[in-house]
Order: structure tokens, then sequence, then C-alpha cells
């Protein structure tokens, strides 16, 4: 096995420590209240399809609107974090979030309930790479692929609790109270990102950057894409990610309950165990990669390799249905896509310069939702025009971890030795400082 040399502390690298990890605290609690509002409709559904009288295809359109406002700012909020900060970013985004929260509480029609859907996403989106762009500011580069999983982990637990207490306030309280109440927890967040949260420790500010408008934006979205590492994160993400959004997000318990046969508790528990999985990997993926950081590719091809061989076997299995320990594997497996995708971010990292971090985290998120957005639909087209034949529907997988895993394996090379020459070059500036 190779044993690559963790990143190392570079001149001006911040020290982490407690403060640190209190302000960088702060800035997940936000990215996790995001999702737990991102994910709240995938435990709605049904009450949403009653509340406004709409048919399936209506109402995958609000799943499918908010990735694609979430994948359409991915680029111009890694420009505004470069150019504004992280505090400005993530307030307009707590704004954004809560009122599309709250918005979609009291929507009367099925049109603002779309539109604050889309609010929500707008704001949505510029909670990751904020936080991203936070971890790289407070702490050690070395640290960087450990913080980019945390961060991930916290997104985790916003699933979670949709998946549980959402459900559940909506069973007891009705849609009004449990939307409306859970838009609180955006003020309380909000709260906490005014008094505490700050861009940077003190002394580490970064160096001043000249913003030269439309001239600006085109040179950083060019510089940012033609790093080979930029690109192979693109792609990473891209192929990583998408089959357990997919699943989660829309399609995991109609192929549950409709062509499994399973009830509808034990598909809720199926998709439980999914984010649990996701939890364990998460932690396991970011500890591997801060010691051997050589173990990037070969975990994310390795993820890529299990999913499609699991979820090949789970349509090819003979008879009506397959068995339950197949589809237990099947969302075990299914867990590991998310942390795999944490990885592209860990290529375009070093790839870039501290100016550059949030268009170049930008380009590496738009992957997996343009991906996830792509299948969801491909999905849905699939399934009208088959009859609901889930096997045909849920085989566009391949297609696109086959373009994925093809640009991955172009560019790799290039990349780990563009990084292996920044790393010496790093090392040098640091061994031989000019003298006074």
């Amino acid at each position: 096995m190779s044993h690559a040399t963790p990143v190392p502390a570079l001149p001006h690298d911040p020290p982490g420590g407690r403060r640190a990890a209190l302000v960088w605290g702060v800035g997940v609690c936000v990215y996790l209240v995001a999702v737990i509002f991102r994910t709240s409709l995938g435990v709605a559904g049904l009450d949403a399809a009653d509340r406004f009288g709409i048919n399936a295809s209506a109402l995958s359109t609000f799943s499918i609107l908010q990735l694609l406002v979430y994948a359409g700012m991915q680029i111009p909020v890694g420009l505004m974090v470069d150019r504004l900060g992280t505090k400005k970013v993530l307030t307009l985004g707590v704004v954004l979030f809560t009122v599309g929260q709250l918005g979609f509480a009291l929507s009367p029609s099925y049109g603002m309930a779309l539109a604050s859907r889309a609010l929500l996403g707008c704001g949505d989106a510029m909670t990751f790479i904020s936080v991203l762009r936070l971890g790289t500011r407070w702490f050690p580069a070395r640290r960087g692929p450990l913080i980019a999983q945390v961060a991930g982990l916290f997104g985790v637990v916003g699933n979670l609790v949709s998946t549980i207490v959402i459900a559940r306030t909506l069973d007891g309280l009705g849609w009004t109270v449990t939307f409306a109440g859970s838009s609180l927890a955006g003020v309380v967040v909000l709260v906490l990102l005014v008094l505490f949260l700050k861009d940077h420790p003190e002394g580490y500010e970064p160096e001043p950057v000249r913003h030269a408008g439309a001239a600006f934006v085109r040179r950083q979205i060019a510089r940012s894409w033609r790093e080979p590492g930029t690109r192979l994160g693109m792609w990473v993400h891209f192929t990583t990610q998408f089959p357990a959004m997919v699943f989660l997000l829309l399609w995991g318990l109609p192929f549950l309950v409709e062509e499994q046969g399973l009830a509808r508790g034990t598909a809720g528990d199926m998709l439980t165990l999914t984010v649990l999985a996701n939890m364990v990997f998460g932690m396991t993926y970011g500890q591997i990669i801060a010691r051997h950081h050589g173990a990037r590719v070969p975990l994310a091809l390795g993820t890529v390799a299990a999913t499609a061989a699991v979820w090949a076997a789970t349509l090819a299995h003979p008879g009506d249905h397959a068995p339950m320990w197949l589809l237990a594997t099947l969302c075990v497996v299914l867990g590991a896509c998310g942390p795999a995708s944490m990885i592209g971010f860990d290529f375009a990292r070093p790839a870039n310069p501290p100016e550059r971090q949030g268009t170049a985290s930008g380009i590496v998120n738009m992957g997996g939702f343009t991906a996830s957005i792509t299948t969801l639909l491909a999905v849905g087209l699939l399934l009208d025009a088959t009859g609901d034949d889930y096997r045909i529907a849920f085989s566009s997988v391949f297609a696109l971890q086959a373009l994925g895993v093809t640009q991955i394996l172009r560019l790799r090379a290039r990349t780990a030795r563009l990084e292996r020459e920044r790393l010496v070059a790093s090392r040098v500036e640091t061994v031989h400082v000019p003298a006074a």
C-alpha cells in the first residue's frame, strides 16, 4: 500500500485549537439546520401531495427545482465567498433558507410552495462551501480531509433529524406547526452566527485581492477550472454522490415499497440504515485520508465499484423481490457515497490558492448535484416509459458512473504530479527562509 506523506503545515497555516473549534462549530450548526430544511420534504411527500392536491410528477418537481437552484448557485456562491467572506455569505444563506422554510409552512398554493422551496434551495446552496472555507481559514491544511468529513457528518445528522423528528412531528402536530416551528432553528443559528462567527483568526488575514468586476469573475472561474485537481475533484464528486442522493431524496422509498414489497415502516428503517452507515464511513474515510493522502483515488474508485456491484446484484436478482440481506447491504454501501464525495474537495483544496478556494469548491460541489438532477429526471422518465420497471430505470446509474470513472482515470496522474511538485516547492520555501 502507498503511504503518501500527509499534507504538511505551511508557513502561514492557522493553528486550530479550541477557538477554531468553536467558530467552526457555529458554521456546521448552520449547515446542519440547512440540511434539516433541505431533506424535510423527503418525509412529507404524501402530506404535500394531499395539501396541494398534486400528482407524483408535480411532487417530484419540488426536489428537482431545489437541486437545480442548489447546483446553479454553486459557482456564484464560491465567488461570493472568495469576495465577501464566510460570515456575510452564511448570514444571507440563513435568512433565505429560514424564510423559505417558513413560507413553505404557510403556503396556500402549490405555486407559492414551489417558490418557497426554490428560496430555501438558494439559501442552502450558500452553506456547505462557506463551511469548507471556514475550515481552511481556522485549521491547519493537514486537518482538511477530516474537517470536510466531519462537516459532511453534520449533514448526515440533519438527515436523521428529518427522518425521525420531522416525520413524527408531522403525524402529531400537522403541517403548519411542524414546518413553521422548525424554521425557528434558523433564527437560533442566525443569532449564533452574528455573535460568534469570524472569517479567520487574528493575524491570519488573507492577502487582499483586487476585484475587477466581470473580468475578475471570469479569471477566478477559468483559473480554478484549469487546475486538474479542481476537475478531478468535480468528477469524483459527480461519480460518488448521486446514487445515495437519488435513493434518499426521492426514489428509494418507492423502490423498496412498490418494487421490493416492503412495508412503509420497514422501508423507512432501511433509509435510516443508509444514513447511519454514512456516519460510520464518514469518520473512517476522514481518518484514512488524513493519514494516507494517496488513498483518495482508491477509496473513491472502490466506493464506485462497490456501489455498482451491489446495485447490479439487487436489480439482477431473480424472482420478484431481492432478499432482505441484499437490500440491507445495498443501503449500507450507499452510505459510503456521501463520504466518498467529500474526497473531491481534497483534490481541489491543494490545487488552488486561498483566494480561489470558494470558487474551486463551488465547481466541485456542482458535480454530484448535476449527476443527481440528471438521474432523478432519467429515473422518472424511464419509469413512465416502461410502466414502472425499476430495473430498467435504475440502470441509468451505471451510465453516469462509467462517465465519471473515465474522467477520474484520465485526470488522476496529472493531478498527483502537480501535487508532488507543489509539496516540494512548499518545503523549500519553509526551509530556505530569506534572511531579514
